[in-house]
């Protein structure tokens, strides 16, 4: 028996595998389900109905959902490289710390401002892709792994984070006020700063988030810098042949530079749209964005994904739905381990048929080898 990669993918068995092995995920969380003591198809209900279907269940959908996508789209940037960028998280902090001084600095009163959103908008990218920077010039210049340099710049970015609010009476901490001194917090994003929803009369009213809107741009982009144009195309032989790229005159060190910071850039704007969507100040509570682990979920979103850009906003979606649901059924008769063990199965069933998508088994005797021949002396 031995495993051989597929050199070629045929198209139904990319759509029934996953298929397949998401449907073996819901069967197997059913029967833990089941030991114990719940009703599998009335515990499904409940997940569909609290994810998409209860009042107000979308609009959380969306919360969930939108730093995901962003997320998911840094990992699939970079993957399709073959870059493995893994700091999607500190990128994150990193463009929500730029992106949270700019809407202070650009904010003012009155109502959303193009000014303050257009200022937030870039300086996330920019954090975000500078931070990205960093492994990137060290894999380009001194080969260095950049999985190790951007997961250890995931806990730097988050010391940051808390540094600037419960350390120092830094820009973004709040120091007027009683409590200032007592429970350290950021300052509030001025009104002209706060990023505007569009909102659909249904369920009750559902906010989309201007932040999910330029989760679709960006894979939007994504899409097109990848199939449409030429930095796309020396990325893909780049991660496929580097020695062909070499032979063929591309720059290595530029592309991977490139990617990195595009990568980095579309993290930051998930940092931004935090700031401004959803928690309209720079959140440095442990319990709060640094215990969302964004970036480590969308590495996920983006393998479940493919790495196509346009899948990974909807795997973000649903996982988005998945984990709200968990979060809504949480209480004394569905304790928060059985849903996280629910989301783990589901998960791990999705990545296993990503393999067989990727390799097959063959059974059988190995080939013998031919006899040596020998050579007898003149």
């Amino acid at each position: 028996m031995r495993i051989e990669r597929r050199l070629r993918q045929p198209r139904w068995l990319i759509v029934a595998v996953p298929a397949a092995s998401l449907a073996f995920g819901f069967l197997a969380s059913g029967l833990v389900l089941l030991a114990t003591g719940h009703d599998a198809l009335s515990s499904y209900r409940q997940i569909v109905d609290a994810a998409f279907l209860n009042r107000g269940a979308l609009g959380a959908t969306f919360t969930s959902a939108t730093p995901l996508a962003f997320t998911g789209l840094a990992a699939a940037a970079a993957f399709r490289m073959r870059l493995f960028n893994i700091g999607a998280e500190g990128q994150l902090y990193m463009g929500a710390i730029v992106g949270g001084a700019a809407g202070l600095y650009f904010g003012g009163a009155g109502g959303p401002s193009a000014l303050a959103i257009a200022a937030m908008v870039v300086a996330g990218c920019v954090g975000g892709a500078l931070w990205a920077l960093i492994p990137g010039v060290l894999r380009a210049f001194f080969k260095t792994n950049e999985i190790i340099t951007s997961l250890m710049l995931n806990y730097v970015a988050g010391y940051v984070l808390t540094y600037l609010i419960f350390n120092t009476e830094s820009y973004w901490r709040e120091t007027k006020g009683f409590n200032a001194s007592t429970f350290p917090t950021g300052k509030p994003l001025p009104s002209s700063a706060l990023w505007p929803g569009a909102v659909i009369h249904a369920q009750g009213g559902i906010v989309l988030p201007l932040g999910a809107g330029f989760a679709v741009l960006a894979a939007t982009i994504v899409w097109l810098l990848y199939t449409r144009t030429r930095f796309g195309f020396e990325a893909q032989v780049l991660g496929d042949s580097p020695r062909a790229a070499r032979y063929a005159g591309m720059r290595t060190r530029r592309k991977i530079l490139a990617v990195m910071a595009l990568s980095g850039a579309i993290a930051g704007l998930g940092g931004a749209s935090q700031d401004g969507d959803f928690r309209h100040t720079l959140d440095a509570d442990p319990n709060g964005m640094q215990r969302q682990y964004f970036g480590y979920t969308g590495i996920v979103v983006a393998a479940l994904a493919r790495y196509n850009p346009f899948a990974v906003v909807l795997v973000a979606f649903l996982l988005g739905g998945l984990q709200n649901a968990g979060n809504t059924l949480q209480g004394a008769d569905f304790p928060s381990g059985l849903v996280g063990v629910m989301q783990g199965i589901i998960l791990f069933s999705a990545l296993g048929g990503e393999l067989l998508v990727r390799y097959r088994v063959r059974v059988g005797r190995a080939a013998k080898s031919a006899p040596e021949a020998v050579v007898e002396p003149t």
